[in-house]
This record gives structure tokens, sequence and C-alpha cells, in this order.
């Protein structure tokens, strides 16, 4: 149902109405994203089918700014404002496929940025909650993912190295930037049997993606592979920042 609605909104986005057919600028992006999955996502290792037909279904043109659209599916990743940016196609899929998520897992990211890997997380599963640090990109992603038809994304805005305790335990946690050190908060909110996906390391040049998986209350880490993301923002380095709302 989701599926069906996401079109229809892409529909309505690109000046197409209502009409019941796409036209041919539609069917070109459907057309890119599914190369955009086959050549860079599925054929560099991530083989789960639930995580590449959510990256198909998610129209990621939709989540970078509207004169980046003809580069949304290029092989890196873009910026979106406030310093942030979207993440290489790749590494969305490689990250959603080691986080292993259900239909039933409840799933906290930290950095929604424009949204899109929370989007491609909610294809998953209707558990999602999602902190962004920066007001602007909280309230844009938000009415970004509304329009699509994700009402069930919980967003909020706030320091996400400290997790969103009340709604713990989780299934799965992604943080979506890089950290000097494992947030210990967020190792505290993560399930029995769950996963912490996230980069780690230095604020500038190269960070390791690592996984953490949590069994019988002890913390088993994973160095995965060499990524580079922007720094995980704390609320004290933007004065700007209040409470989370």
């Amino acid at each position: 149902m989701r599926g069906l609605l996401i079109l229809a909104m892409a529909l309505l986005l690109s000046g197409a109405g209502n009409r019941p057919r796409l036209t041919e600028e539609e069917k070109e992006r459907m057309e890119d994203r599914k190369e955009m999955v086959e050549e860079q996502v599925r054929q560099r290792g991530v083989t789960d089918l639930r995580v590449l037909k959510a990256m198909e279904t998610v129209p990621r043109e939709l989540f970078v700014p509207r004169q980046m659209r003809n580069m949304a599916f290029m092989d890196g990743p873009l910026p979106i404002g406030g310093g942030q940016t979207i993440s290489q196609p790749y590494v969305v899929g490689l990250m959603t496929q080691l986080a292993e998520v259900g239909p039933e897992d409840k799933v906290l990211e930290i950095g929604t940025g424009s949204g899109y890997q929370a989007a491609v997380l909610a294809e998953l599963t209707d558990k999602v909650f999602s902190i962004e640090i920066l007001p602007e990109l909280a309230a844009q992603a938000a009415n970004r993912l509304k329009s699509l038809g994700y009402d069930q994304i919980r967003l909020r805005t706030g320091d996400g190295y400290a997790g969103w305790p009340e709604e713990a335990p989780f299934d799965a946690i992604l943080v979506t930037a890089a950290p000097e050190s494992v947030p210990q908060p967020l190792t505290d909110q993560l399930a029995e049997g769950g996963v912490l996906v996230m980069p780690l390391g230095p604020r500038a040049g190269y960070q390791e993606l690592i996984c953490i998986r949590k069994k019988e209350g002890k913390l088993e880490r994973e160095t995965i592979t060499s990524v580079s993301f922007v720094p995980l923002i704390r609320g004290k380095e933007d004065p700007r920042l209040s409470d989370r709302t």
C-alpha cells in the first residue's frame, strides 16, 4: 500500500497530477533507481531482497535538493545543506542489510538528514524512530516524509548521542554520522540480540564502519569496511539547539 502511495506522491511532486500513466521522465526515474540498485548495490554484495526492493521503491531523487535530482543516482554522497550529506546508495544498502531489520523490529536512526535512510527503513518495519540535530533539516525531512506517506516514522530534533531512552530498547540502531567513540547511551538502548551499525573514527578523513551485536548482555564488535562520513554533531556544538522537541 505504501508503495502505491509513494508512486502517487511522486506523480504529484513531478507535476503529473492524477494521470494514470507515467510521463517519460517518471519512467526514466524508475529505471534509474532500478539500475542504481542493481549496479551499485546488489552487484557489490547487498543481497537481501527486502533491502533491494525498499531501495527500488523509495524515490531517492525526491530526497536531494531539486537542482541535484539529475545526480540523485550517482555513485557517491550528495550535499543536502547544513554541511550534511545523503549517503552513497551502496552505503545505505550495506548498513540496512547489516541491521537485519525484520517486520516487527523497532529501529532507531541517528541523523535523519534528508530522511532517505528513514524511508528505506520504513519499507522494512513500521517502527522507525529518527533523530536529527539540525532543526532546518529535521523540519524539511518531516515535511518530505509526510508528503510521501511515511506517517509511521517518528522524528525528533535533538542530540542523537543520547538516543531515545523513552522508546528503548531497539532491535537495530543505525548512526549515519561518525563519532570518535561508541556512544554509551546507544549500546545501553540496544535490545538483547540487537545490532548497532555505525561509522567510527576521526572527524576528518576515513572511519571504519562497525557492527556491534548484543549477545547475553555482552557487546561483540565487527569491523566491516572503511567509509567516510560527516562527524556526529553534539548539541553543545551548535548554539541554535535547544532540548529535544
